[in-house]
């Protein structure tokens, strides 16, 4: 079951939303950690290797370009994936309010999903990682 292998972090504030968006990528057999706010997804990227994030931006604690920026700091974040023509992070941002084309380059990411979105567009998302070779475990030193 090649989804079972695929890692995905959801970071979502919104309990209801997580709960349906958590229901549908763990129906599908992935690996889904869940986190509600800034410092709960930090604390899970530096413990964990993800295939896809699916990161909202209005969060408390941190907000997620501030868990963008310190993930990238920290040296956390997964590895670029090859779509198209580019190099992207595997991160597909959530948001209710407008996401600006500056910030979206700043951050080269997969891609950006306003709410409301379609939940089989998410779903093409995780697909499409999984698809794509699964990510080595992290070597704890």
């Amino acid at each position: 079951m090649q989804n079972a292998q695929t890692h995905i972090l959801l970071v979502e504030d919104d309990a209801v939303l997580s709960e349906v968006i958590g229901r549908n990528l763990q129906a599908r057999h992935y690996r889904v950690d869940m986190a509600h706010d800034g410092l709960t997804a930090l604390e899970f990227l530096r413990d964990n290797t993800f295939d896809l994030i699916f990161l909202d931006i209005d969060l408390p604690g941190h907000t997620g370009w501030e868990v963008l920026r310190i993930a990238s700091r920290e040296g956390f974040l997964p590895a670029c994936i090859t779509e198209g023509l580019r190099q992207v992070m595997p991160v597909v941002v959530l948001s209710a309010v407008r996401v600006s084309l500056e910030r979206l380059t700043e951050f080269q990411l997969l891609a950006y999903l306003p709410k409301p979105f379609p939940m089989e567009t998410l779903l093409r998302f995780a697909s499409q990682a999984a698809i794509r070779s699964p990510s080595p475990p992290r070597k704890i030193i």
